[in-house]
């Protein structure tokens, strides 16, 4: 099925698509909206995705919206010929677990992000999941932007609703659209690091706060599980951003750049954090294992401190255990209630030694 994907696309990426005719539908079940907008205004007909690029390119006036989730490699065949879209980034879309970048081909951008979101969980335990991750893939050209969801979150109906709702920003055309998706995936990134720095305080409390169990080693290690979870998802794309701020990269103009610039920013600090996070888990897993080694002293101090104690009347009840017949006050009346006495005596005065000395 690939194969024939990659030989259908590659055909369509090689000759120009006759708009003239109508071609196969290629609106499938993943397509979740088809949206023509016009100087940043939706227009309120409803067209198959093939009517509406012509409608778009015949005007030379804004440009269509499509959005798919989860698309199979055939339903995505008809849109990737109808627009010309390189056989490559179609691979890509189709199958995710893809790294975040972004990637020209002539005319066309191709955007990978992560996106990202917190679970929330009563309590932080050793398997608590508390990022969790899909992919957003964006194809972007003069007058076309395709998305490409992966995963149960991650909706594109909140923002494109705000897009909507300023026509100026949206007149900008698909780059418009391209840096709006990226600010709410950043933005996104923000939210999970601000609540993941809630449970990292939380596991901080608990150690320094004499209460750290046996399950906390657990804890820690999950928490750092979960933040390079999500430091994968940011790292990878601070480069492509820097990209889009700092070459020329149609669909993306001067106009729009300084946009990217913010969000940027914004991605900055999200990795200044991931890195500040990784760093203290790390100090709260050393000094946990110091407390647990300081514990595991203190136990062996007691330990040894009672054996200590022990040996006494262990010893001089081995000493009159030795059944001689000739032994000092074998035969003596008191002799036993002196040995008691005498054992007795010892313990209290080692005892009270180690008590001052703090092993008990």
């Amino acid at each position: 099925m690939i194969r024939n994907l990659r030989r259908a696309v590659r055909r369509a990426y090689r000759r120009k698509v006759d708009l003239s005719h109508p071609a196969r539908s290629p609106l499938g079940s993943t397509v979740v909206n088809c949206v023509i907008y016009e100087d940043g205004v939706r227009q309120p007909d409803t067209r198959p995705t093939d009517e509406a690029l012509r409608r778009v390119r015949k005007s030379g006036r804004g440009f269509v919206w499509i959005g798919l989730h989860e698309p199979s490699g055939t339903e995505f065949a008809g849109i990737a010929e109808l627009f010309g879209l390189h056989p490559l980034a179609v691979e890509d879309s189709v199958h995710a677990h893809q790294r975040p970048k972004v990637e020209r081909y002539d005319e066309t951008l191709f955007a990978v992000f992560k996106t990202c979101r917190y679970v929330e969980h009563e309590e932080l335990t050793a398997t608590s999941e508390v990022v969790d991750t899909g992919e957003l893939m964006i194809f972007t050209g003069a007058d076309f932007v395709i998305t490409v969801r992966h995963g149960p979150h991650g909706s594109l109906g909140p923002l494109r609703e705000a897009l909507e709702a300023d026509p100026a920003q949206l007149a900008k055309g698909p780059a418009a659209v391209l840096h709006a998706i990226a600010d709410q995936v950043v933005d996104d990134y923000l939210a999970v690091a601000d609540s993941m720095q809630i449970d990292i305080d939380a596991v901080e409390s608990d150690v320094f706060s004499g209460q750290a169990g046996r399950g906390d080693a657990s804890r820690i290690y999950q928490l750092k599980r979960e933040l390079l979870e999500l430091k994968r998802a940011v790292a990878p794309l601070d480069r492509p951003l820097h990209a889009l701020v700092t070459r020329p990269m149609p669909p993306v103009g001067p106009d729009i750049q300084p946009y990217f610039r913010d969000v940027a920013d914004h991605l900055a600090r999200v990795i200044e954090q991931i890195t500040s996070f990784d760093a203290l888990l790390d100090s709260i897993l050393q000094a946990h294992l110091a407390q647990v080694t300081v514990a595991q002293n203190e136990d062996m101090r007691k330990i040894t401190a009672w054996a200590a104690i022990i040996a006494v009347p262990t010893m001089v009840c081995g000493v009159y255990g030795m059944n001689f017949d000739h032994m000092p006050e074998l035969r003596w009346t008191y002799g036993y209630p002196l040995a008691l006495g005498v054992m007795a005596t010892a313990c209290l005065v080692i005892h009270r030694s180690f008590r001052r000395a703090g092993w008990l």
